[in-house]
């Protein structure tokens, strides 16, 4: 039977067990005899091969190899001795060596096929692909001519890599191969290591953890398996990846694979200097690791050194000349820094090498996709997904596919943007003004004219989002990504009960679009989304971010980064909280900037980061020297921080002030519960604790507790927030007042609905003080462009104090948080029947009968009415909709009469073709 064709065949035998294993040919008596002599000598080669094998995996290389090649001289046909001589030898980067002892040891032992597939990486690794392609179809043979010899776990192992690499089905080899052969012999490392690299190579990361997981409770200190828990971990966990490569590297200091993912991640924090560190420790294990230099090539090219960027990638080649993984390596790390050409040149080199590599077809896909090409982008996509169905991140990106078709497209000169149908009808057009006040304030203040249609995608489901944006559902903190000339954000209806400004997400993307082409993409993260963030609080002095008191603590705190530093404050932050800060600290590090310098250095800087240059030297050539800038900007933030309410008293009171249950109701502080890494402006973002009322002698006594501290501290921002609270809560809402009036006014600029505004609000609302309330909650609307159930309560007020334009100052302020509601729209047509507006009642009344309005009739009619005012035509098809829901509403049979009339009339008035008019 044909190789190829025998595949599944072999695979279903052996899964089912219907192939047993040869007998011997040795008679039972004897092997009985024979069997007792040796089990002693058999266990010493068994602790010797033990020893051997720690030693390798210590990281003890050379010493492994010495002591394999010395037992493989007097044991020449040892499977086990030759194949740990090898992998001694490849490790030190030894190949050529490694070569002639792996042709000795095929020699001797042509029937194993453990040996065989390692001699296919010797091969591989000195570029003979022809005689390791040859490997493939050899092992494949022996298993199907002989399957019942191969039934021990590595060689089902090696039977079922080979199986893959001829095109099997890898779920069938996953649940028909391997599985099989990590139960026939549990401790055995070769089975968990290779299903938990299946699942790596396939994007599912869960099963990669829960394989590797499975493998360490078998052999807890194999650095191997840490590894590869590590890289399940690592697009979802940043502690426990660490962890993880932390236990690694203690078993073995020169494990390349973990020094390696040490480096990718510093690269991505770009400390340059750290990383050039980690691979001299790897070059000193192995000097010709490839994968090494493929890194040394990207931090060339990151840091604009052609020359030693061609050096680098050169050495990475030099044994294996058309290894297509260093160019997609390269690449793939091009791209994850936001070089998507320069990325998509080296998928292309690399599927020249290879046309066949996967990995290199799917981030091609990819990156076409973020540069607009988006044909061939999906056109690739889908090739992979149906040359590999278990490929999870491709499968997610065809689905998503087939989603986006049902998109509606809006259009104009400069704007490809992508919505739910639903949506567009609803605030396409809104989408579409923010883009192009953005693009005209922010092209004109950054001169820089952006030549191509941007593309902005928005999801009403967040998992579609994150496909989009990462290839996998999660980063549920995200609110919008820019790639360049790609803009991907959650709509509003991604994140119901979770207010955010959507008007300022856009307008933080978008200048993301400026500042990263005038820049090539050659920017450090920290800069880019400081400017972004700086830019939002320049547009609209709500959005952005402020100094709260959780910053204050921060930065007082000594949680301050340095500006050299900053991106790598964006990796692996040790809460979310600390993440916001990032994005924070680098708006503040940009107004330090342009106060200090002027925006013109600010541009200067962008010029020359788009040469290529480094990006601190270029910060000094336009500013200060590195060490005294970041002192000065260390007091600027330092002094920003002690200027907030400055009339407050900011100790935190202690565990001893308290009664121990009582200290987190004392404090009144959660973590955010929005955080918002992407951008766009954030609230402090804290929860109201729950109303508790005292139902015991010891939470009186807690009361008393708390309310002596107050007393000794009247000032305390803390104190005076808990007890306005608690006032509210408990419904004194007079005495509530007084804290909260306080608070107020010593610390103006507080924003969130547990702000000391939303509880005097809600305080004045329950005295029936709507005056007051109003007062209140129109600062607090100044502050806050999130506050959504103050700008209707604001636009409801309103209404009843004929204030209109304040109703449809308010109901715009809702529309940026929620457009997909009807109140605001419902404000807006209230407000255009006074003012008399036809084009404000159009636009809103054609939002509400997407809304699916209580009494469609009555929208209808007042399109209708917008319409006529105007002259459209349209105006006719609306009334009779109009009367189609409601035959007999009078004010619709009217003005069914004036439109009907409306013709002869404007002829009666014109008169006589000819004749004159006084």
């Amino acid at each position: 039977m044909p190789v190829v064709y025998g595949l599944d065949w072999a695979v279903h035998l052996i899964s089912r067990g219907q192939i047993k294993r040869r007998r011997s040919g040795v008679k039972t008596w004897l092997w009985l005899g024979v069997l007792l002599g040796a089990v002693s000598g058999f266990l010493a080669r068994a602790a010797e091969l033990k020893e051997a094998e720690d030693l390798f995996l210590s990281g003890n290389y050379s010493q492994c190899a010495d002591v394999a090649a010395q037992m493989v001289r007097h044991r020449p046909a040892s499977e086990d001795w030759q194949v740990l001589l090898s992998q001694a030898l490849l490790a030190s980067g030894k190949y050529t060596e490694a070569y002639n002892a792996m042709t000795n040891a095929v020699e001797e032992n042509s029937w194993s096929i453990r040996l065989q597939w390692q001699a296919r990486q010797v091969y591989l690794c000195n570029g003979l692909t022809d005689l390791a392609n040859e490997v493939i179809d050899r092992v494949l043979q022996h298993v199907n001519n002989q399957p019942s010899t191969y039934r021990d776990a590595e060689s089902l192992v090696v039977f079922g890599q080979a199986a893959l690499l001829k095109g099997a089905d890898p779920k069938l080899v996953l649940d028909s191969v391997l599985d099989p052969a990590r139960k026939a012999d549990p401790t055995s490392r070769e089975p968990y290591l290779a299903s938990g690299q299946l699942a790596l190579d396939k994007h599912d990361f869960a099963l990669a953890a829960k394989r590797f997981e499975e493998g360490l409770k078998q052999l807890p200190d194999d650095p191997d398996l840490r590894l590869g828990l590590a890289r399940a971990y690592a697009p979802s966990d940043a502690a426990l990846m660490a962890d993880a490569l932390e236990k690694a590297l203690d078993r073995n200091s020169n494990h390349v694979g973990s020094l390696l993912l040490l480096v990718d991640r510093s690269i991505d924090a770009e400390d340059y200097p750290e990383t050039e560190r980690l691979l001299d420790r790897i070059n000193a294990v192995n000097p010709w690791e490839p994968d090494a230099w493929a890194y040394r090539a990207v931090v060339a090219h990151l840091k604009h050194q052609p020359d030693d960027e061609l050096a680098a990638r050169q050495k990475a080649l030099k044994f294996w000349t058309n290894n297509p993984r260093v160019d997609f390596l390269i690449g793939q790390k091009l791209s994850q820094n936001y070089r998507f050409t320069e990325g998509a040149a080296h998928q292309r080199q690399a599927l020249a090498f290879d046309a066949d590599y996967l990995p290199a077809k799917a981030q091609l896909a990819q990156d076409l996709l973020r540069l607009g090409d988006e044909s061939e982008g999906w056109q690739l996509a889908d090739q992979v997904q149906k040359q590999d169905g278990y490929d999870v991140e491709m499968f997610n990106l065809t689905t998503l596919h087939d989603t986006m078709t049902k998109f509606a497209t809006l259009t104009n000169d400069d704007f490809i943007v992508r919505m739910a149908v639903h949506e567009v009808a609803v605030y396409g057009d809104q989408v579409l003004e923010l883009l192009e006040r953005a693009r005209s304030n922010l092209c004109a203040k950054y001169a820089f004219e952006v030549k191509r249609p941007t593309f902005v995608e928005i999801f009403p489901d967040q998992k579609d989002f994150a496909v989009r944006t990462f290839g996998m559902p999660g980063n549920p903190g995200y609110l919008g990504v820019c790639f360049g000339t790609l803009v991907t954000a959650n709509s509003p209806a991604a994140h119901p009960g979770h207010p955010v400004n959507w008007q300022s997400v856009l307008y933080h993307e978008f200048c993301h679009v400026v500042t990263l082409q005038k820049t090539r993409n050659k920017m450090p993260r920290w800069l880019s989304e400081g400017i972004s963030v700086y830019e939002e609080s320049q547009a609209n002095p709500t959005w952005g971010q402020r100094m709260t008191p959780r910053y204050r603590e921060m930065v007082l705190g000594g949680d301050l980064t340095p500006i050299s530093k900053l991106s790598g404050a964006f990796m692996a932050p040790p809460t979310p909280m600390h993440l916001q800060f990032a994005y924070y600290e680098s708006s503040l590090v940009v107004e330090f900037l342009v106060q200090k310098f002027g925006l013109d250095q600010v541009k200067a800087i962008l010029t020359d980061l788009g040469k290529g240059e480094e990006i601190n030297q270029t910060i000094a050539a336009h500013t200060a020297p590195l060490e005294n800038l970041e002192k000065d900007f260390a007091a600027f933030v330092r002094q920003r921080a002690e200027q907030l309410a400055p009339g407050l008293d900011w100790e935190k009171p202690k565990l001893e002030d308290l009664m121990a249950g009582s200290v987190n109701s004392m404090l009144g502080i959660r973590p955010p519960v929005d955080i918002k890494p992407s951008g766009g402006s954030g609230g402090s973002g804290e929860s109201q604790p729950r109303s508790r009322k005292p139902s015991s002698d010891a939470e009186a006594e807690t009361k008393v507790a708390a309310g002596t501290w107050t007393s000794l501290h009247p000032t305390n921002y803390y104190a005076l927030l808990e007890q306005g609270k608690s006032l509210v809560q408990e419904k004194r809402f007079e005495l509530a007042k007084e804290p909260l009036r306080r608070l107020v006014e010593l610390y103006p600029t507080q924003t969130g609905s547990d702000s000391a505004y939303a509880l005097l609000a809600a305080a004045d609302r329950g005295l029936g003080d709507t005056n007051a309330e109003r007062q209140v909650l129109t600062q607090f609307a100044q502050q806050d462009d999130e506050a959504n159930e103050a700008f209707l309560r604001l636009a409801e007020l309103s209404v009843s104090a004929d204030d209109w334009p304040a109703v449809v100052l308010n109901a715009q302020r809702s529309l940026a948080v929620d457009p997909l509601v009807s109140a605001p729209y419902r404000f807006l047509a209230q407000a255009s029947r006074h003012s008399g507006d036809p084009l404000q009642a159009i636009q809103a009344n054609r939002a509400l009968l997407e809304l699916d309005p209580s009494n469609p009739a009555e929208v209808h009619f007042e399109l209708a009415q917008a319409l006529h005012r105007t002259g459209d035509p349209g105006a006719l098809r609306q009334v009779l909709q109009a009367l189609e829901e409601a035959p007999r509403y009078r004010k619709a049979l009217q003005l069914l009469v004036q439109i009907h009339d409306a013709p002869r009339q404007k002829t009666s008035d014109a008169g006589p073709p000819n004749e004159a008019k006084p």
